[in-house]
């Protein structure tokens, strides 16, 4: 996918989307937000997109039993009639990721376009296509749509609570495995790889990393360094059309975890957050394989993959890096047990059953 859309990630960027849609010569826009977000920039963006004539409608996505606004039939029907009943020309995204992908789904069901407004940078899927839905309790990724503009004002992210911060840190920490299981899907599962996109997601985690400790402390520059990182991320995943460079074994962990938690009708824990937990575990155990199980790695390739298993930072320097960021490193500090926490580490690859990854190489072969 070729993005044709601007980019705008600075100080007054939320100035920008309401010339923007009136630009597009759109009429009628919704905005979809939640109670949160309409605080911190939606009912700006509501008064300045009416003054130039164009009418708005607010969505304020609700929350579930637990309080939790998620991408599940509930929040998508919600906008989806909106859409339909007031034909909509296009959707505003006001929030971070789970609005997002509620707004994605629902603007490619009705086939109009969306803009991404990110109010934290928390995950690297506002420019992504893929949709991570809740579907009767299964985390599903459907294909939907990109946004056609994004609009991330600094001065917004910049007081975001530091969780959200810290849980984008950890969503691009997880490229650290994800990077790794991409290349191992290619080499022994003959999935589909591009070096160029490898080494573009590969120097946004590079990045983040160098900037660690200025995110941790959520100085300008490094939340600009953490939601351009995001963003890269996100057009990697748009050049190559899959999110391969961005999700492996680590984001089945934490699809697996988000899961169990709406079956034990327990709060939801950030994404980012248990991407970055997930990551740690995953190094310790691929580490741990590529010395232990070396029939896992096809010989024609094995020196290549344990040389790129070596260069995956260890779990400890991985939970390191989570607590330099301000975030947690154990899954205990979530609210996630040990046995769920094991037990996710034997059935999380049929989260995606598609995707070839060490972690479902080494189940596989002990069922």
């Amino acid at each position: 996918m070729i993005w044709n859309g601007p980019v705008r990630i600075e100080a007054g960027a939320l100035r920008e989307v309401a010339p923007y849609l009136r630009e597009q010569g759109y009429r009628r826009v919704a905005l979809a937000v939640d109670e949160r977000t309409y605080e911190v920039a939606g009912a700006r963006l509501e008064q300045e997109i009416g003054e130039t004539g164009i009418r708005t409608t607010t969505v304020k996505i609700e929350p579930d039993r637990q309080g939790d606004v998620i991408a599940d039939e509930a929040s998508l029907v919600q906008l989806l009639l909106a859409l339909r009943q007031n034909t909509e020309e296009a959707v505003v995204a006001v929030g971070s990721g789970t609005l997002h992908d509620i707004a994605r789904f629902s603007a490619y069901a009705v086939g109009i376009p969306f803009v991404s407004v990110p109010t934290a940078p928390s995950v690297d899927g506002f420019n992504s296509v893929g949709a991570p839905v809740i579907l009767r309790g299964e985390k599903k990724t459907i294909g939907a749509i990109g946004p056609s503009a994004l609009f991330a004002d600094l001065d917004i992210l910049t007081k975001a609570p530091a969780e959200l911060i810290a849980a984008g840190f950890g969503d691009m920490l997880g490229k650290s495995t994800s990077l790794f299981d991409w290349k191992y899907g290619s080499l022994a599962g003959g999935e589909p790889f591009s070096e160029e996109v490898y080494e573009r997601t590969e120097r946004a985690l590079r990045l983040c990393v160098a900037h660690s400790e200025e995110i941790g402390r959520r100085t300008p520059l490094g939340v600009e360094t953490l939601m351009r990182a995001l963003v890269e991320s996100g057009f990697a995943m748009l050049q190559f059309g899959q999110s391969h460079p961005a999700s492996g074994a680590e984001h089945h962990l934490s699809h697996y975890w988000e899961m169990e938690l709406l079956r034990r009708g327990r709060k939801q824990v950030l994404h980012g957050a248990k991407v970055g937990i997930a990551c740690a575990i995953v190094s310790d155990l691929y580490r741990r394989l590529a010395e232990e199980k070396p029939a896992l790695f096809p010989e024609q390739h094995r020196q290549a993959l344990t040389a790129a298993i070596a260069r995956i930072p260890g779990g400890e320097e991985i939970r390191k890096l989570l607590a330099l960021a301000g975030g947690p490193t154990l899954p205990e500090q979530l609210g996630l047990d040990r046995e769920l926490t094991e037990r996710s580490l034997r059935e999380a690859h049929r989260v995606r059953p598609n995707r070839r990854t060490l972690l479902s190489a080494y189940n596989e072969r002990t069922e």
